[in-house]
């Protein structure tokens, strides 16, 4: 199983991120993640950054992960929504 802090480091060792916050059970994560990097990019870019990040890690580990993506800038509006902060 995976512990979801690992994958935390992972993406925050693989681009630019003001913020990475990964729950799951071993398998399957939901993960919040806050780059500039996102600037300009369709969710679908955005995405497709993070699995370039992750490479073989979810073919063989993860079976699952949900994300939602934030610009900074877009973080800022929703960031009260959610019930975590700047790590």
């Amino acid at each position: 199983m995976v512990d979801p802090k690992d994958i935390e480091s992972h993406i925050q060792r693989g681009m630019e991120c003001d913020l990475v916050h990964v729950d799951g059970d071993g398998h399957h994560f939901e993960a919040i993640i806050v780059s500039p990097l996102f600037a300009g990019k369709t969710r679908i870019k955005q995405h497709q950054l993070i699995y370039g990040v992750l490479g073989e890690r979810m073919k063989e580990e993860i079976h699952a992960l949900s994300m939602k993506t934030f610009t900074p800038e877009a973080w800022e509006k929703v960031k009260d929504q959610y019930a975590i902060g700047a790590r």
